[in-house]
């Protein structure tokens, strides 16, 4: 059987579309999955995304990890998606969808930036060298001074298995300020279990913690990630963050078929 694909990217962060509005994708085939996001045998990809029927919505999303297993909210996976669902002429510059987090609104411009309203933030935790908040997907904040030479993938793992976060693990973020509202990211992502080159959810994390933390004044903060640049913008209101928005491109890099 030949499976038809698509492969985006958001600030370097890449994922394996596939349109299963037909429902004849074997979505608990994890094996399948982790095969196809594998860059040696397969297409090679941070996660897999269907894109499905939504009876409410103009469509629904269902993320993978890498790993084959589904997973939580991915920022720059849902903004891919809605640049696909345009590809596919399912929306034209706005859109709704039903993700494991719930519902997002989006749009997406001519030059395929896309604006994707994340959920809202209720609770921060802040400890002495870290901030644990939640995105859609669990996020350990912490400032290092040596972002550019540090170990990602090793310091990011210890953390992920640490007593901190059990069994579940967490996505962790390692953040150094530039300017008064823009910060330089590095991600460790679980299910990825390894550093990727943008993390969606990662980066509307270090913005929020940021501000908490009163390291920055501005609502609209500036993400200097591995794969490129992205902003986060939201509202804050007694320690309530809404109106939250992860803003950045979604490229179409190729389509092609493969034998599963």
């Amino acid at each position: 059987m030949n499976l038809t694909f698509y492969k985006y990217q958001g600030t370097g962060n890449d994922f394996v579309m596939i349109d299963n509005r037909t429902n004849s994708f074997p979505k608990n085939n994890t094996k399948l999955v982790a095969f196809l996001c594998d860059r040696k045998f397969g297409i090679g990809a941070d996660g897999l995304i269907l894109l499905e029927n939504h009876e409410k919505y103009d469509f629904k999303m269902m993320y993978y990890n890498a790993d084959g297993n589904e997973s939580s909210m991915c920022g720059n996976g849902g903004r891919c998606l809605v640049a696909f669902a345009k590809q596919l002429q399912i929306i034209d510059n706005k859109a709704a969808f039903k993700a494991i987090d719930g519902y997002h609104f989006a749009t997406v411009d001519e030059n395929q930036i896309v604006s994707l309203q994340m959920k809202d933030v209720t609770e921060i935790k802040n400890f002495d060298t870290y901030t644990f908040l939640n995105t859609g997907s669990p996020h350990h904040v912490e400032l290092v001074s040596d972002l550019k030479t540090l170990d990602v993938k090793n310091r990011g793992s210890q953390i992920r298995y640490s007593n901190l976060y059990g069994k579940e693990g967490s996505n962790v973020n390692f953040v150094k300020q530039i300017d008064s509202d823009k910060f330089a990211v590095r991600t460790y992502e679980r299910g990825v279990e390894d550093e990727t080159l943008s993390c969606g959810t990662g980066v509307t994390a270090v913005a929020i913690a940021m501000y908490a933390n009163k390291l920055t004044q501005a609502k609209n903060v500036k993400l200097d990630v591995e794969g490129g640049d992205l902003e986060v913008s939201f509202k804050e209101e007694n320690g309530k963050f809404t109106d939250v928005f992860l803003i950045g491109p979604a490229k179409f890099v190729f389509k092609g078929e493969i034998e599963i």
